[in-house]
């Protein structure tokens, strides 16, 4: 029995594409991690002087920041990942131009950590690690489980940032200003993987998901 050339060279390509993925989403999970990213945006809050904080809010505003800079780092992971395996190439285009999206935030709350004197979590490479495995297994369930995914995961982001802004000391307007565009942006993020054909996930997995994030914040904000 012969074997069918063309399906032969498919697969190769293949392969070959996925390795390519998998070394160029390493690359930038490297660049994620070292914190080499340029925002293609101006950042928000960087017009803005720095507010008169005591010590004590100064620390509870580089928590939230922590917080927030390893929700980045997680999306970056799970956008790249989801990328990875994502078999409609409109669906990994938009993916990929979420995920740019997503450095500038990035960028901006490692900004904010370091006007802070603060550093990001020494867990970043863990969750970027778990992250991308994450974002891989969705992919491979389907772009509209996938495109579901980013729904779902967005949904919490806003909620954290609507419970962060809540108490962000009103005279950060500087932290303030980032976490308000991050949200925008999100957001729009959600909506948009949804407008794409996701699946809308059922709350039991919504609050599955709620629960994870919760412990991501409660260990990232110490360290």
């Amino acid at each position: 029995m012969t074997s069918n050339p063309t399906s032969t060279t498919h697969q190769a390509q293949r392969h070959t594409s996925l390795l390519d993925g998998l070394i160029s989403g390493f690359d930038r999970g490297l660049r994620t991690l070292a914190g080499v990213h340029q925002a293609s945006r101006p950042n928000p809050g960087g017009h803005l002087a720095e507010a008169e904080l005591t010590a004590q809010e100064r620390k509870h505003v580089a928590g939230l920041m922590r917080v927030n800079h390893t929700g980045e780092v997680c999306a970056q992971a799970l956008y790249e990942g989801q990328a990875l395996t994502a078999q409609d190439r409109s669906a990994k285009a938009s993916l990929l131009a979420a995920a740019a999206e997503e450095q500038d935030h990035l960028v901006w709350c490692r900004s904010r950590l370091g006007e802070l004197n603060a550093s990001p979590s020494v867990l970043d490479p863990v969750f970027f690690g778990a992250s991308f495995a994450l974002g891989a297994a969705a992919g491979l369930l389907g772009d509209r489980i996938s495109l579901g995914f980013v729904e779902a995961t967005e949904d919490q982001v806003v909620r954290h940032l609507d419970e962060h802004l809540q108490t962000l000391p009103e005279a950060d307007q500087k932290s303030r200003k980032v976490l308000e565009a991050m949200r925008a942006d999100e957001t729009r993020h959600g909506a948009e993987a949804l407008a794409q054909g996701g699946a809308e996930f059922p709350l039991p997995i919504k609050r599955g998901m709620r629960t994870l994030a919760k412990v991501m914040t409660a260990t990232t904000y110490r360290i």
